[in-house]
């Protein structure tokens, strides 16, 4: 692994809370358990519940309740899972079948919905209002990310602003909450609570942009998605923004076309004026900025091996292949 000091200090914390998750998941309903489990147990890279972790042990936590923390975002962050690979009609996800493509859409959706309501049970036993009110929030805005999404489907002529707008409220929102939580469980000074938030934030931005750039460059079996996904659900994502805007005419129309019709089956010849394009180069060159200004915000944070940790993450956000 390239980066050993991640799992290092993670492999204690994380098998606490994959404990917590384990425990939490329980319900008296069979469905309920068979599709919580299945979404939760399917391979994923466990970022956010990792943010939480490293962050509450940068602040000197020594507790345990980072790690309820931790598998409440986890179950935040699957519930959105659920509900998207309905909405994108998904098939593939880490590898393995959508449950909405095992369990079905209705399954899927309600699931969804039990893992929402589980973690608020779960953060009100904490008994603080601060952690309800940055996970509300953050739920919420997640929720605006996913109608904004909605509505770029199919627009070709949007935008790097409303990309990145998406990308904020969609997917680094939560990043960012992982990020407080960790100040805000150690009671932590405000000021360092928003610097983990905006690390956290810019974090979460680099990591979305590679997602973006891996449909382009990365391969079904390494990625655990079918490549070409989001050209098929006709998202104009950073790779095809800027590929239309600097190809030829005739290169922008292909593109366009296939975003407003939902079409992969020129995919390969979308994929290559993506590449001729600079397009995906261009797009890392976003990511890296991002993961660097995620570092700057760690100034305030003081130095500790928990902190290098934070900034291994942030390489890792940027370097992986996944």
């Amino acid at each position: 692994m390239p980066f050993p000091l991640l799992q290092t200090l993670l492999t204690a914390d994380m098998a606490q809370v994959d404990q917590v998750i384990r425990t939490r998941l329980h319900s008296e309903v069979a469905l309920v358990r068979q599709v919580s489990e299945y979404i939760i147990h399917s391979g994923g890279k466990r970022l956010r519940p990792a943010l939480v972790v490293l962050s509450a042990r940068a602040m000197g936590h020594s507790g345990v309740q980072h790690h309820e923390l931790a598998a409440v975002v986890e179950f935040i962050h699957t519930a959105t899972l659920l509900h998207d690979d309905v909405v994108d009609a998904s098939s593939l996800r880490r590898g393995r079948d959508t449950a909405n493509a095992l369990f079905g859409n209705a399954a899927s959706v309600l699931v969804g919905d039990f893992l929402y309501s589980r973690a608020f049970q779960m953060m009100v036993a904490l008994h603080s209002m601060r952690i309800m009110e940055v996970l509300s929030d953050a739920t919420n805005v997640i929720a605006e990310g996913e109608v904004l999404q909605l509505m770029n489907c199919n627009d070709p002529d949007i935008d790097e602003a409303a990309y990145l707008r998406v990308i904020r409220y969609k997917t680094a929102k939560l990043f960012e909450a992982a990020g407080r939580l960790g100040a805000i469980v150690q009671d932590a000074p405000r000021e360092q609570e928003d610097a983990l938030g905006n690390y956290g934030m810019h974090l979460g931005t680099a990591f979305q942009i590679i997602d973006d750039v891996l449909d382009y460059s990365g391969t079904s079996e390494v990625i655990g998605k079918n490549v070409g996904d989001d050209l098929a659900e006709g998202k104009p994502t950073l790779p095809l923004l800027f590929a239309m805007k600097h190809g030829t005419r005739e290169q922008a129309e292909v593109i366009r076309n296939a975003i407003m019709q939902g079409d992969a089956t020129q995919f390969n010849e979308i994929l290559a004026i993506v590449q001729s394009t600079g397009a995906l180069d261009h797009a890392r060159q976003q990511a890296e900025a991002e993961a660097t200004l995620a570092k700057n915000a760690l100034v305030a944070i003081p130095d500790s091996q928990y902190k290098t940790a934070l900034l291994e993450l942030s390489a890792f956000a940027v370097s992986r292949e996944f």
